[in-house]
């Protein structure tokens, strides 16, 4: 039997490491779908590589590919970007820095996965070997001004209000595994129209051109290394962004200023605001969209309730989330 590797400090020891180091680090992404034979193999291969470097962040590993979200030392970067090409699956992978620098992750999890996009689709229904055109950006800003195009944003719907493409049209889903059926519905009698997929980082868009192919939509094109890259492409080459507002992120971030545009408000108050939070309380965690007047008031909670909860001693919270009616199960604060 295999021996995991797997981080074994405490939260609070991880933080305060984190606090102490007197370097930099650099967020990066990237993505491989190739066939992987042995996925636990390579999972503990490069759990040990990237804990040799005391890179934090999250690894997706599955028979499908990887996707990873990394935290690299800056003194580091050049030997992380040289030693990952050991592994032959990453040979011709692009490695993104993100757009906005910070703190994004505190510790390394490497986990295996059924799927690294858990669109929870059988593989007879796309065929990775048939994805859609790849556009950078100046391409895919031209492709926009066609009028018959479709521009459709292919995450989840609380990312997409703080930050969004212009005449995006936006699938109503709050999980991966809506995502699919429902942008496979809002085509219907559109089949033959050019079809603009984006994304985060493109690993979505991927899987995504690949199922609307299989399924009838063939003129599907797609934003090569989806908002990222594009945040960086239209900054060096002097582009006018058609992106407007923020970038989300899976991490401690939450997210990314593309431009100064602020298109959504607070969940609480309705002031404008595009600053998301996780709710204080440990028994809530809701992710909602606070202005920071409502942040100073509530004490980075949700409701005067989680404040509340969040304001006894420790002992007294631990002892109130075990009540399965004090822990709340939304995962958001506002559904579409």
């Amino acid at each position: 039997m295999i021996k995991r590797l797997y981080n074994k400090k405490s939260k609070k020891e991880l933080v305060k490491d984190l606090n102490a180091e007197a370097f930099k680090r650099i967020t990066c992404s990237f993505y491989s779908y190739t066939q992987i034979e042995d996925v636990d193999k390579l999972r503990d291969e490069i759990y040990t590589f990237l804990d040799s470097f005391k890179i934090f962040g999250r690894v997706y590993i599955a028979f499908e590919g990887i996707n990873a979200q990394l935290s690299v030392p800056e003194h580091r970067w050049d030997d992380f970007k040289k030693g990952i090409k050991q592994f032959d699956i990453l040979l011709n992978t692009s490695i993104k820095k993100a757009i906005l620098d910070g703190v994004s992750f505190y510790k390394l999890i490497v986990k295996i996965k059924k799927e690294i996009v858990a669109y929870g689709i059988p593989e007879k229904a796309y065929d990775m070997d048939n994805v859609g055109q790849y556009l950078n950006a100046q391409e895919f800003n031209l492709a926009m001004e066609d009028d018959t195009s479709i521009v459709m944003d292919m995450r989840n719907f609380y990312e997409t209000e703080v930050g969004k493409f212009e005449n995006a049209e936006i699938p109503l889903v709050e999980k991966s595994k809506d995502l699919l059926p429902e942008v496979r519905k809002m085509l219907v009698g559109r089949e033959k129209s050019q079809v603009l997929l984006y994304c985060t980082g493109g690993i979505r868009c991927e899987k995504a051109s690949a199922f609307l192919i299989k399924n009838g939509i063939n003129n599907v094109k797609q934003l090569q290394g989806g908002i990222i890259q594009y945040a960086h492409e239209i900054k060096r080459k002097d582009i006018k962004s058609k992106f407007i507002g923020k970038n989300f992120v899976f991490d401690a971030r939450l997210g990314e200023r593309v431009t100064d545009d602020i298109i959504s408000t607070c969940h609480l108050c309705g002031e404008v605001s595009d600053n998301h939070k996780d709710c204080n309380n440990d028994a809530c965690h809701i992710l909602f969209i606070q202005c920071s007047e409502c942040d100073k008031n509530l004490n980075g909670c949700c409701s005067e309730e989680c404040k509340e909860i969040k304001s006894l001693p420790l002992d007294k919270q631990k002892e109130l989330r075990k009540d399965p009616k004090r822990v709340i199960k939304k995962r958001y604060y506002r559904s579409p």
